[in-house]
C-alpha cells in the first residue's frame, strides 16, 4: 500500500479521536466507571459496609481474545465449596455483631461479597468496585470526582497473589484488606502493602518450622515442589535458605501451576522418578496438590514421604482425592484447631444466601436446599480453623470501628471517609478476646502470633485418613524449644512405623571425617578414616582432631588413649636377661676376688701386683653393678647416676689395667743393667696414677652435672604410638668427653700392652691385657653406631651390653687364666715356674 493510500485511514482515525475527546469534555460533569459494572454475588445494606473477596469457583474458561471486539465477562467453572464456607463464616460474624448490644450498638453492618474465581484480574476489578461503587457521580466543573469509599474494609482473598494485587491497588486508599489464608511472607512488607493484615501466620515462620521439622527427623536430602505463584515461590525460598543453614540439601526444586501444559507436569514426574531423595517438601495450594496427586497416581509413584503446609495438610477433600494412598503418612503444619459455637450450623444453613441481591442463587443454588443430609466438601468442617480466621478478621474490624466511633450505648454514625487511615492503624493495635477465649492481636507487620500444630496423616481401617496432632510449634519460644513432638506414634510413607531415611550420604561414624564429593552439594560426601594420631568422636565430623602428645588414637580412631610408656624394665625378658648377666658378672667377680684372696700368698697372685688386682676386681664389680642403673623407669637421680657411675667406674677399671701394664713394662725394663726405673713406679706411684686418672674423670663428671646434667625425657618422635622414657644427655659434650676419656685410656693401655706382649715369661700378663683391651676397644667402637641407630629402649640395652661385654672381657682375659692355674694347675703356681729359665731377675721385679 502506498503512502497516499494510507492518508484517508489516518484521517478517519484522527477524526474519531477528536470526537471522543469532544464527547468526554461534554461529559465532564459526571464521573463514571469505564466498562461493565461489577455486581456482588452476595450483598446486604447496612450503616457500614464490609467487602468480601472469595473464590466460589476455582477456575475459568480460557477465551482467546482477537482484540476485534469487547472482551466477554470471565466465565467461572469448577464450583468451590470452600469459598462458600468462607463467605458463610463472614456472614456469621456480621450477624453476631449486628445482634450484639456491646459491640457497635446502634450500627448495622452490611456486606458486599464478590466471587473472583481465583483470578487476579477479577479480584482487582472486585476490589475497585468495592472501593468506588458502580454508580455515576456528578461533580461541578473543575472539581475532582471524590467520595467516600463504599466499604470500610475488605475480607479475603484466600491466596497470596490476589492479595498482593488487591493490596497494591487499594493500599493508597488506606482500605484495610484482611486475609484469612494468604501466608506469603512478602505481604508483611508495610512499605508495599501498608493496609494489609491477616489472621493466619506468615510463611516466614512456617518455612522455618518446616526446615526444623525436616532436620529433626534427620532428612538432609530432600526434593521440593512448589506452586508457581507468590505463595509457593516465596515460601520455598525461605525454606531453602533456612534448610541450608541447618545442613539440609535440596536434590531438586521444581514449580508448576495448575493451568500449565501437560508436558510441564511430565517433566516433574520424570525428575521425581530419577531422584534418590525419599522426602518431598511442598509449598502447594490445595488445588495444585490435587492435580499433582492425580498425575502421580497415573504413574504409580508411591513410597515418598510428603511434608506439607497448611494449604493442604488438613484438607479432607485432598485426602478423599488421594485414592491411591500416595500421601499416606504425610506430615506438616497447620494452625491450631478451633471451635466456634454456632458457626457449623450457620454454615450448613444456606437460607441466608437467599437474601435480596444474591446473584449466586440465580446461577448455582436456590438457597432453600437442605445440605445437612449431604456428605460432601461443603458439609466438611475440617477447615474450621480457617473459618475461625475469617470470623476473627471481621471482629477485628468491628472492634476497631467501635473504638473509632467512640461507642458507648450507641455509636456516632458518621461518614467514615476521614477514618480510613485511622481504621488501619486501629486494627493493627487492636487486642481483644473472642467468645471462645482466644486472644486476637497483630504485630507491627499486621501478622498474628505464629503457632502451629504438627499433623500426621494416619490412614484408618475403613480407608479414611485421620489427621493426628503429633506435635506443636510455637515461634514465640526460644529456638531450642520451638519444636515439640508429643509422645505419639507416627505413621510414615507406605504405612510404615519406621522413620524413612533420606540422605545423600550415610552418616560418617566416629573415627572418620566428611570429605565433600566434587561438584555435588554439601550433603553428598565420602567418609575418610582419620589419620594415625587423630580422632573424631562425633558423628558427621568435618575434621579430625590431633591427640595430645602423650595420647594416641585407638584402633577405631574414635578416642585418644594414653600412649604406652616404654623403657627398659626389669619385668620384660630383655631387661631380666641383662639384669641376670649383670648379677652373674658381679658374682663371678666376687668369686675371683675370693679365690685371689684365698690364694693371695701364692706366687701367681703376688707376681701380678695383688693390690692393683683387688682394686681392679673392685672396679669391675662396680662396672657390673652400674649397668643396673640403666634398667627401670628413668628419674632425675637415675639419669645423673647411670652416666657418671659408668664413666667413673670404667676409668677406675682402665686405670688399674693401665697401671698393671706399666708395671709389666717397668719390670722388664728394670732387668737391664744399671736401670732403676722401678723406684720411680713403685706401689705408691701406682696408686697415685690410678687415683689421678680417676680424678680427671670425676672432674669431667662434676662439670657435666653442674653445667647441663642428664635428665629424664619423654621422647614422642621415635614412635608414633609410644612414649620412650629415656635420659637426655643434657650436655652432649659432657657425655662424649666421658666416653672419649675412657677411650683414650683404653687406647693407651692397649698400645702399652701390645708393646709388652712378647716379653719373655712363662706367664706373660701383657698378652692377656692386650686381648682384654682388644675386646674392650672393639666393643666400644661398635657401640657408637649401634647406640646412635638403636631406637628407644634398645639404645639403653646396647649401652648395657657394651658395659657388660667389656667388663666380662677384662674379667675373663685377665683373671680367668690365673684362676685356672690357681685352682686346676697348682703345680704351675710356683716361684720356680714363674721365674723360668734365663730370667732370674724377672720374678724379683714382680
Amino acid at each position: 500500500m502506498t503512502s497516499t493510500q494510507r492518508w484517508p485511514e489516518k484521517g478517519w482515525a484522527l477524526l474519531q479521536l477528536l470526537l471522543v475527546v469532544s464527547f468526554s469534555r461534554a461529559e465532564e460533569s459526571v464521573c463514571r466507571q469505564r466498562g461493565d459494572p461489577e455486581i456482588p454475588q452476595i450483598s446486604k445494606d447496612g450503616d457500614i459496609i464490609l467487602g468480601g473477596v472469595f473464590s466460589f469457583h476455582s477456575s475459568w474458561k480460557v477465551i482467546q481474545d482477537a482484540y476485534m471486539h469487547k472482551p466477554l465477562p470471565l466465565q467461572c467453572t469448577s464450583f468451590n465449596f470452600r469459598g462458600i464456607q468462607y463467605a458463610q463464616a463472614m456472614l456469621f460474624a456480621i450477624q453476631e455483631i449486628n445482634n450484639s448490644t456491646d459491640l457497635l450498638p446502634g450500627i448495622s453492618l452490611g456486606y458486599k461479597i464478590y466471587d473472583v474465581c481465583g483470578s487476579i484480574a477479577r479480584a482487582l476489578k472486585a476490589a475497585l468496585a468495592l472501593a468506588n461503587g458502580n454508580e455515576g457521580l456528578s461533580a461541578p466543573s473543575k472539581a475532582p470526582c471524590t467520595r467516600p469509599a463504599q466499604v470500610q474494609a475488605i475480607m479475603g482473598e484466600t491466596s497470596s497473589s490476589p492479595c498482593m494485587a488487591i493490596s497494591t491497588v487499594i493500599g493508597p486508599f488506606h482500605i484495610p484488606l484482611i486475609s484469612h489464608f494468604a501466608t506469603c511472607a512478602c505481604l508483611s512488607d508495610k512499605t508495599k502493602y501498608p493496609s494489609f493484615l491477616r489472621t493466619i501466620p506468615s510463611d516466614y515462620y512456617q518455612s522455618r518450622a518446616l526446615a526444623q521439622l525436616v532436620k529433626y527427623f534427620g532428612w538432609t536430602w530432600v526434593g521440593a515442589i512448589r506452586s508457581n505463584n507468590d505463595y509457593g515461590n516465596n515460601g520455598m525460598a525461605i525454606f531453602t535458605e533456612t534448610a541450608q543453614q541447618l545442613g539440609i540439601c535440596l536434590e531438586y526444586s521444581v514449580s508448576f501451576f495448575r493451568t500449565d501444559p501437560p508436558d510441564k507436569m511430565q517433566k516433574i514426574i520424570d525428575i521425581i522418578k530419577v531422584s534418590t531423595s525419599k522426602v518431598i517438601v511442598t509449598f502447594l495450594s490445595h488445588m495444585d496438590i490435587d492435580m499433582l496427586i492425580h498425575e502421580l497416581s497415573l504413574h504409580n509413584l508411591t513410597g515418598y514421604q510428603w511434608v506439607g503446609t497448611e494449604a493442604w495438610i488438613f484438607d479432607s477433600h485432598t485426602a478423599a482425592m488421594d485414592r491411591h494412598h500416595i500421601l499416606d503418612g504425610a506430615i506438616g503444619l497447620f494452625i491450631p484447631k478451633a471451635h466456634v459455637s454456632g458457626m457449623r450450623e450457620f454454615i450448613l444453613d444456606v437460607k441466608p444466601l437467599s437474601s435480596s441481591s444474591n446473584e449466586l442463587n440465580q446461577t448455582d443454588c436456590t438457597g432453600h436446599e437442605d445440605v445437612t443430609e449431604v456428605q460432601n466438601s461443603f458439609t466438611d468442617m475440617s477447615l474450621m480453623p480457617i473459618f475461625y480466621n475469617v470470623y476473627k478478621g471481621v471482629y477485628a474490624v468491628a472492634h476497631a470501628l467501635h473504638n473509632i466511633l467512640s461507642c458507648n450505648k450507641t455509636c456516632n454514625n458518621k461518614i467514615l471517609s476521614s477514618y480510613q487511615v485511622k481504621l488501619t492503624k486501629k486494627i493493627v493495635k487492636i487486642r481483644f478476646t473472642t467468645k471462645e477465649g482466644d486472644e486476637v492481636y497483630f504485630n507491627a507487620n499486621g501478622d498474628p502470633a505464629a503457632k502451629y500444630e504438627i499433623i500426621n496423616w494416619q490412614p484408618t481401617e475403613n480407608g479414611i485418613v485421620d489427621f493426628v496432632t503429633v506435635g506443636l510449634y510455637d515461634a514465640s519460644l526460644p529456638a531450642d524449644k520451638q519444636l515439640n513432638l508429643l509422645n505419639t506414634s507416627l505413621i510414615w510413607a507406605q504405612n510404615s512405623p519406621k522413620v524413612p531415611l533420606s540422605v545423600c550420604s550415610e552418616k560418617c561414624p566416629p573415627g572418620t571425617r566428611k570429605v565433600l564429593q566434587k561438584g555435588k552439594p554439601v550433603c553428598c560426601y565420602d567418609c575418610l578414616r582419620c589419620a594415625e594420631g587423630e580422632i573424631s568422636n562425633t558423628t558427621d565430623s568435618v575434621t579430625c582432631v590431633r591427640c595430645d602428645p602423650e595420647f594416641w588414637s585407638n584402633e577405631r580412631r574414635a578416642a585418644c588413649v594414653k600412649k604406652e610408656a616404654e623403657f627398659l624394665s626389669y619385668k620384660e625378658i630383655m631387661g631380666a636377661l641383662l639384669t641376670a648377666a649383670s648379677l652373674f658378672g658381679t658374682c663371678m667377680t666376687a668369686v675371683v676376688a675370693y679365690v685371689f684372696f684365698r690364694f693371695r700368698q701364692t706366687p701367681i697372685v703376688r707376681a701380678n701386683n695383688s693390690e692393683l688386682s683387688f682394686l681392679l676386681l673392685f672396679s669391675l664389680t662396680l662396672c657390673f653393678l652400674c649397668s643396673l642403673t640403666f634398667i627401670g623407669r628413668p628419674s632425675e637421680w637415675s639419669c645423673m647416676l647411670r652416666h657418671t657411675a659408668f664413666g667413673i667406674t670404667f676409668v677406675l677399671c682402665i686405670s688399674c689395667v693401665l697401671g698393671k701394664t706399666i708395671v709389666v713394662l717397668m719390670a722388664f725394663r728394670a732387668t737391664l743393667p744399671g736401670s732403676d726405673v722401678m723406684k720411680w713406679f713403685g706401689p705408691a706411684q701406682q696408686k697415685l696414677s690410678v687415683l689421678g686418672f680417676t680424678l680427671i674423670q670425676v672432674i669431667i663428671c662434676i662439670l657435666w652435672l653442674t653445667i647441663s646434667p642428664p635428665f629424664p625425657f619423654k621422647n614422642f618422635k621415635e614412635f608414633k604410638d609410644k612414649i620412650i622414657l629415656e635420659c637426655a644427655l643434657g650436655s652432649a659434650i659432657g657425655f662424649w668427653s666421658v666416653l672419649g676419656y675412657i677411650g683414650l685410656l683404653a687406647m693407651l693401655c692397649f698400645i702399652l700392652a701390645f708393646l709388652a706382649r712378647k716379653l719373655p715369661d712363662n706367664f706373660n700378663e701383657a698378652k692377656f691385657i692386650t686381648f682384654s683391651m682388644l675386646i674392650f676397644c672393639a666393643v666400644w667402637i661398635t657401640f657408637i653406631p649401634a647406640y646412635v641407630s638403636s631406637p628407644g629402649k634398645f639404645s639403653v640395652a646396647v649401652e648395657i651390653f657394651a658395659i657388660l661385654a667389656s667388663s666380662f672381657g677384662l674379667l675373663i682375659c685377665i683373671f680367668v687364666p690365673k684362676c685356672y692355674i690357681i685352682l686346676l694347675k697348682p703345680e704351675k703356681n710356683t716361684k720356680k715356674n714363674m721365674m723360668g729359665k734365663g730370667t732370674p731377675k724377672v720374678a724379683k721385679a714382680f
